[in-house]
């Protein structure tokens, strides 16, 4: 068996090797062990959740069932954002808690997504037992009579996560219309409630999930939908959220789409100015683009870059005592308020930097100035390192050559897909498509 956990958990088409109910459920068995065994006890609570997926009802199934044969206490909290689930996790004293997602990906996929206690990422050493557990024998606790775990519906959690965001901000958006994409995914109904409890008038645009169409061409990774009808009603801003609700996208009146690093420009500064940003700093990723790296340095704060992933976000984060962090994806770190990314607090910390400054979200982006970027994802069959690819450095070594700092070149593989990605960025739009081109061909 090759290994399961990837950088966010398991990843995979539902129903299909490796994620089937068989999976889950052996996941589910070896979770309750690994969790008694860390933390020595016996009896374990965790909780569980999911997005709006049609297989999310049938992996949950499974993974409960594993859960409950191995003694642990499930508290089901249903389909709820990811952030909602760390926090409940957190609220409800839980040993571990497990998210059914596959954010942004097309509907047929799944995954199952763990989190500590305190609602961070599970422990790598806990998932490698668990991987180690998963390829021997089935030897997890088999509990009979009382020691079989009990199944507990939560249905007050997605109360208790709405009023969680307000308290953390809580605005008065009386007069503030608010155009929404929730991706017909797991902030359906959440987000909506949040912003009309602030005041807000609420548009709504993906919203009605059906099981098979979350993040179809809808959400943070497709906000034109959005955009056009933003423009359309005349909505002061505009906010688009992934499939499992921990992505944010933002649209300023005017319509112009401000990713993760134009909120990480805007909050870091104006955190700045009022002397929040803790150690100066702000973290960000190898993807985030150059403009970034000019609007903090222009206010003096300085810039920490690590490998993309948010996990990676905040372990530098913590070891560096940073406040704020976060991916030109949209995902992006408040640790101040929540433990983990999450797109509806994100938006209401964008809608604080607005009230608290009078400026409207077009006049706050224009802190920064975006360099050209462009892109390019290459399906790939295997992932050597890069650097053993032939000619792929050397070609990278003359195009950086040919750019004379005003420029960069990224390849990465994607670290829950199949898929290469290459990116160049600077000042030349036509010379880094054509760069762009020529270095994507060379690693296919």
């Amino acid at each position: 068996m090759s290994r399961l956990f990837g950088t966010d958990g398991i990843r995979g088409v539902a129903n299909e090797p490796p994620l089937t109910p068989d999976l889950a459920y052996r996941v589910g068995r070896e979770l309750a062990a690994t969790l008694a065994a860390e933390v020595g006890q016996e009896r374990v609570r965790v909780v569980i959740g999911r997005d709006t997926r049609r297989s999310g009802p049938l992996l949950e199934a499974a993974m409960v069932a594993g859960l409950l044969s191995a003694g642990a206490d499930c508290f089901a909290v249903g389909v709820l954002p990811t952030p909602g689930i760390a926090l409940l996790t957190r609220a409800l004293d839980a040993l571990g808690g497990i998210v059914l997602s596959a954010s942004h990906n097309p509907f047929e996929d799944n995954g199952i997504k763990l989190f500590s206690a305190k609602g961070t990422k599970f422990p790598d050493a806990w998932e490698d037992q668990i991987e180690r557990r998963l390829k021997g024998d089935d030897a997890a606790p088999r509990a009979r009579g009382a020691a079989i775990g009990r199944l507990v519906t939560y249905d007050r959690a997605e109360k208790y996560y709405v009023d969680f965001l307000g308290r953390c901000f809580p605005l008065d958006l009386a007069g503030t219309t608010v155009a929404l994409d929730c991706a017909n995914g797991a902030t359906y109904r959440v987000a909506p409630s949040v912003f009309r409890r602030l005041g807000a008038r609420v548009i709504t645009t993906g919203a009605r999930p059906d099981g098979t169409n979350i993040n179809a061409d809808c959400g943070a990774l497709h906000p034109e939908g959005l955009r056009r009808r933003l423009v359309a009603t005349g909505a002061d801003v505009g906010f688009a959220f992934d499939g499992d609700g921990d992505r944010l996208i933002s649209i300023d009146q005017l319509g112009e789409i401000r990713d993760g690093d134009y909120a990480l420009a805007i909050a870091g500064r104006h955190m700045a100015r009022q002397g929040r940003l803790k150690a100066n700093l702000v973290v960000t990723t190898v993807m985030a683009n150059l403009g970034l790296d000019e609007a903090l340095r222009a206010a003096g704060i300085q810039i920490v870059k690590t490998q993309v992933g948010d996990r990676y976000v905040h372990e530098e984060m913590s070891r560096l005592g940073a406040n704020l962090g976060g991916e030109q994806s949209g995902h992006l770190l408040f640790p101040d308020y929540s433990p983990t990314g999450d797109g509806i607090l994100s938006a209401l910390a964008l809608l604080a930097v607005m009230r608290e400054s009078g400026e409207s979200l077009a006049s706050l982006a224009g802190c920064m100035r975006k360099f050209p970027q462009v892109l390019v994802n290459v399906q790939v069959s295997r992932k050597p390192p890069i650097d053993s690819l032939p000619g792929v450095v050397d070609r990278i070594r003359v195009f950086e050559n040919e750019m004379n700092g005003t420029g960069r070149i990224l390849v990465r593989y994607s670290g829950t897909e199949s898929l290469a990605r290459v990116m160049i960025e600077g000042a030349d739009p036509e010379r880094i498509r054509s760069s762009t081109a020529s270095a994507s061909s060379r690693t296919r």
